[in-house]
C-alpha cells in the first residue's frame, strides 16, 4: 500500500484510459473517499494503455481474449507500481493469479444491453446487418433474426457509435450501465431481460489488489456491496464450470432476492441456431449451485454447443 507522505496519495488505482474505464475509476475514487473521508487527493488514478485497447480491427478472442484487458494492470500490481486494479469485472477472466484477490465489488448498475439503431431486432428489415465482436450477442441475435448478417465491430463507445453512424451497420448493442456511466443513457433501447439475457458480471465494476496486501484490502472492503458480490460471483462459478472462454456465447443473468440468488441462462451455437436454457434458485454464497447448473447444461447440450465450452471436454 502507499504510505502517506507529504500530502502523497494513500492509494494509487490502476485503471485502463477508455473513456468508460476512467469513468468507472472517477465513481470508483468518488465512493472509496466518501467511506473514509478522504479528499480526492489521497487517491491517485493511474492510466494504462491495455493490449486491447490497441488492436481494434479484429474480434477478442482472435487476438488473446480477456487477458488483454488485464495483463498490463496486472504486470503493474505484482511490481507495486500500483495499489489496485479497478476493471469492468465481466472483463476480467475466472481464472486469475492466486496473488491477486477481488476486494470489492461495487453496487451493480443496469445489467441490461441496450439496441442501438431500431426500437427491436423485429423491426429490422430482413438482411439487415448487425454490428458486434461479442459471440453472445452475435448469437443472441442471429437466434431470433437468422436472416442478418453479423460483422464485427470493436472499440469504445464513441467507436462504435461512430462506426454505426458511418453506416457499416444497421444496429449495435452497447451495455446500459456503460452508457449510463458515461452520460448517454438516452441512447438506443434497453433490452428487456426476460428475452435478452446479459454477460456475466455486466454492470459490475471490481477492485482488485494483491492477496498478501492486508492494509488495502481492508481499505478497499470499505466499499463492497454484497448483494452485487453474490450475483457476480455466482456468475462467473457457473462461467468457470462451463469452461466459458472469449469464443463462448452465453448469456446469464442472475438477481438477488434477500439471501437467496436466481439464476437464469442460456448456450447458444455461435451461429445461433441451436439454444439450451435453464434456471436455478440458491442461496447467495452458494458457488457449488452455479457449477451444479453448469454440468447439467453440459449434459444436455448438442455438440454444437457443446463444442465452444472447456467444461464438456
Amino acid at each position: 500500500m502507499t504510505e502517506t507522505f507529504n500530502n502523497a496519495p494513500i492509494l494509487r488505482l490502476g485503471t485502463r484510459n477508455s473513456p468508460l474505464a476512467m469513468a468507472q475509476a472517477h465513481e470508483t475514487r468518488a465512493r472509496l473517499c466518501a467511506a473514509h473521508g478522504w479528499d480526492e487527493s489521497m487517491i491517485e488514478l493511474v492510466p494504462v494503455v491495455a493490449s486491447g485497447d490497441k488492436v481494434l480491427d479484429r474480434p477478442l478472442a482472435e487476438i488473446g481474449g480477456k487477458a488483454l484487458w488485464t495483463k498490463e494492470l496486472d504486470q503493474w500490481l505484482f511490481e507495486g507500481r500500483i495499489d489496485a486494479s479497478i476493471h469492468s469485472l465481466k472483463d476480467v477472466e475466472t481464472v486469475r493469479p492466486a496473488e491477486l484477490v477481488i476486494a470489492a465489488v461495487l453496487p451493480r448498475a443496469d445489467k441490461r444491453d441496450r439496441l442501438v439503431g431500431a426500437k427491436s431486432l423485429a423491426d429490422l428489415p430482413a438482411g439487415a446487418v448487425i454490428g458486434t465482436s461479442a459471440p453472445r450477442r452475435a448469437a443472441q441475435a442471429l437466434s431470433l433474426r437468422p436472416d442478418c448478417t453479423v460483422v464485427t465491430f470493436r472499440g469504445n463507445v464513441a467507436t462504435r457509435l461512430g462506426k454505426l453512424q458511418a453506416g457499416e451497420a444497421d444496429v449495435t448493442f452497447l451495455a446500459a450501465a456503460g452508457l449510463l456511466r458515461l452520460g448517454q443513457d438516452e441512447v438506443g433501447t434497453p433490452l428487456d431481460p426476460a428475452a435478452w439475457l446479459p454477460a456475466p458480471a455486466q454492470g459490475a465494476i471490481a477492485l482488485e489488489c494483491r492477496a498478501d496486501d492486508a492494509q488495502t484490502c481492508k481499505l478497499i472492503a470499505a466499499i463492497d456491496h454484497a448483494p452485487s458480490r453474490a450475483e457476480v460471483m455466482a456468475e462467473r462459478a457457473l462461467l468457470t464450470g462451463l469452461g466459458g472462454t472469449c469464443h463462448s456465447p452465453i448469456a446469464v443473468l442472475c438477481e438477488s432476492h434477500g439471501d437467496t440468488l436466481t439464476m437464469r441462462v442460456m448456450l447458444f451455437s455461435p451461429d445461433g441456431s441451436e439454444k439450451i436454457e435453464d434456471s436455478a434458485q440458491f442461496a447467495a454464497g452458494d458457488l457449488e449451485a452455479p457449477a451444479r447448473l453448469a454440468r447439467e447444461l453440459l449434459a444436455k447440450a448438442s455438440p454444437a454447443i457443446a463444442a465452444v465450452f472447456d467444461g464438456a471436454s
